[in-house]
């Protein structure tokens, strides 16, 4: 989930230097193009996710574990400022994805080796569940483990099509501040975290306004009920989709270098 400002070889998630000192690249860096050196990026992936789904599925649990109440506006603010954050500090050096249907939207595009989504997309999960074992091990397992349900008077079906005009406004938000033709610099991390804090704040009691496969799979999986997780996945992959569709109206074809840059880590190989 990360952009390039036009023109420059940094990512535009960065607020920071490109990572180059005196005009030589790091050590690190010259390492990063070793496709060897592909674990880097994985890794991000896995503690990046860790990050997200442990800010979001940890109000709940916090909540249920010690009997403080949470606010609704702090419980989804919480993952948008993660997100956030995560872009800034280590965005570059993979893309900072963290969302299954962020990589395929990508890869949509052109925009992202269509070889490395499953590896991402593996490495999100293992991060999603370990976010929820380090949770319950450190707190215990409460009924929901922060799970997203929809609500009684919503239903499964409803949900589904909350969760598709969430993520198509998350992933809209995600490739146009990628893009050369939208790019706002280190802005684009501002941009993702506030979609998520805000349409968390108007929707949440509706669905639980995952956007994220991995988000609902993960807690579902560690408290062995996947009754509504279909939700959580079809959902967020129509929205993808359709959000894909509308970056092609809007800015034509994929294949934009800065938003490659911006998706693969600025020193990723192809």
């Amino acid at each position: 989930m990360t952009a390039s400002d036009p023109g420059t070889k940094s990512s535009a998630w960065e607020a920071s230097s490109s990572g180059a000192a005196g005009g030589h690249d790091q050590e690190w860096v010259r390492e990063f193009d070793d496709p060897a050196r592909e674990w880097r990026r994985l890794f991000s992936e896995v503690l990046g996710t860790f990050l997200l789904v442990l800010a979001a599925v940890g109000a709940g649990v916090a909540e249920s574990a010690t009997g403080v109440a949470i606010s609704r506006a702090a419980a989804v603010t919480a993952p948008g400022l993660t997100v956030m954050a995560v872009i800034l500090f280590m965005g570059k050096v993979g893309g900072a994805h963290l969302n299954p249907v962020v990589s395929v939207a990508f890869a949509l595009r052109s925009e992202f080796s269509w070889r490395r989504v499953p590896g991402y997309v593996i490495a999100q999960i293992v991060g999603g569940v370990l976010a929820c074992l380090f949770l319950w091990a450190v707190v215990g397992r409460p009924n929901m483990l922060g799970a997203t349900t929809p609500a009684p008077g919503v239903g499964d079906l409803r949900a589904m099509l909350v969760e598709a005009v969430l993520t198509m406004g998350l992933v809209s938000v995600i490739l146009g501040t990628a893009s050369s033709a939208q790019n706002v610099g280190g802005l684009s991390a501002v941009a993702v975290g506030a979609y998520i804090a805000l349409a968390g704040l108007w929707s949440s009691p509706l669905s639980g306004a995952s956007m994220n496969p991995v988000r609902s799979f993960a807690p579902d999986l560690i408290r062995g009920d996947l009754t509504h997780t279909w939700v959580y996945v079809v959902g967020p992959v129509i929205g993808a989709v359709i959000a894909v569709f509308f970056a092609f109206l809007l800015r034509g074809r994929g294949g934009d270098p800065t938003a490659r840059r911006a998706a693969e880590g600025e020193h990723a190989t192809t």
